[in-house]
């Protein structure tokens, strides 16, 4: 019976284990964009899977380190940071991080803000492997659509007479440093392409590499962690991780012990009651040669 129950304490155990752990928070940006024209507003969201408003907004400048939305910067409700004008000590990196203290974090977004006239519209966070990708180049208050030079790590990449350069089912080669230029207004600053590589297509799995497959999921969803964090994202699964692999060794000795015991007290058991009988028969055999040698006297 005891051994039944550490089983079953062992199965519930791995059974909690295995559920889907907390997925890391991400900064999101409205407009979704990572360059901004002086005095532009602009709102930066935490979100999470639990909807909580447990985190909050903090940026690196060239002036500043690790300052905190509504510290000097924008107004913070929940885990929304709202700025309402935009300047060029405004730029640079953004993340969420925990108002609890601890290490986690999201990751981290490079924000641009223009004192010219131009600007570069492009992803601001990571594209995937074989999407398109649309840049577009703005000059400030235009009213249609300008031709603009557009340029990767530096080399000229092509002239595009509506101002929006397409790139193709872009792939990993495909990142890196964009900017665009409008002939008579200006040159835009550079902005960080990133491509994450598309996750392999397999057959649906089977119930037994389910766990490895969680496993994957995690890790394809870990990213980079914001410069505020000594740590990548992943620090948010490490007590509950952590606690999960002690009770697991303390289980499995158990388990053990158990199974090496059983064998060794049923052998125990099986060798007293085999000798009863015959401790019986000696006994009764002594008694019935005693009667007869005083019957015989």
């Amino acid at each position: 019976m005891e051994g039944t129950s550490h089983c079953l304490i062992f199965l519930i155990f791995l059974l909690s284990c295995s559920t889907d752990p907390v997925l890391p928070v991400r900064l999101t940006v409205s407009p979704s964009r990572s360059q901004f024209f002086l005095y532009e507003p602009v709102i930066l969201t935490c979100e999470d899977e639990n909807r909580s408003d447990g985190w909050t907004v903090r940026r690196n400048t060239s002036r500043e380190i690790r300052n905190r939305c509504g510290d000097g910067f924008g107004n913070l409700a929940g885990s929304t940071c709202s700025i309402s004008y935009l300047y060029p000590s405004d730029t640079g990196l953004y993340w969420c991080e925990s108002m609890s203290g601890s290490s986690s974090s999201s990751s981290s977004i490079q924000l641009s803000v223009s004192g010219g006239s131009v600007i570069l519209q492009s992803p601001v966070l990571p594209v995937m492997e074989g999407d398109d990708v649309t840049l577009s180049c703005r000059a400030k208050n235009q009213t249609h659509n300008l031709p603009a030079a557009f340029y990767k790590d530096g080399s000229f990449i092509g002239d595009e007479t509506t101002g929006n350069k397409i790139l193709n089912s872009v792939k990993k080669s495909d990142e890196g440093l964009y900017k665009c230029n409008v002939k008579g207004h200006g040159e835009s600053p550079s902005s960080r392409i990133s491509v994450k590589e598309k996750p392999p297509t397999t057959s649906p799995p089977s119930s037994s590499s389910s766990s490895s497959e969680k496993l994957s999921n995690i890790s394809d969803s870990t990213v980079t962690p914001g410069p505020g964090s000594s740590s990548v994202s992943l620090p948010v699964l490490l007590p509950s991780a952590s606690l999960c692999v002690l009770v697991f060794l303390f289980l499995l000795v158990q388990l053990v012990v158990y199974l090496y015991s059983k064998p060794k007290v049923m052998k125990e058991e099986e060798e007293r009651m085999t000798s009863l009988p015959e401790t019986s028969g000696c006994s009764r055999g002594n008694r019935r040669k005693a009667n007869q040698e005083q019957e015989m006297l």
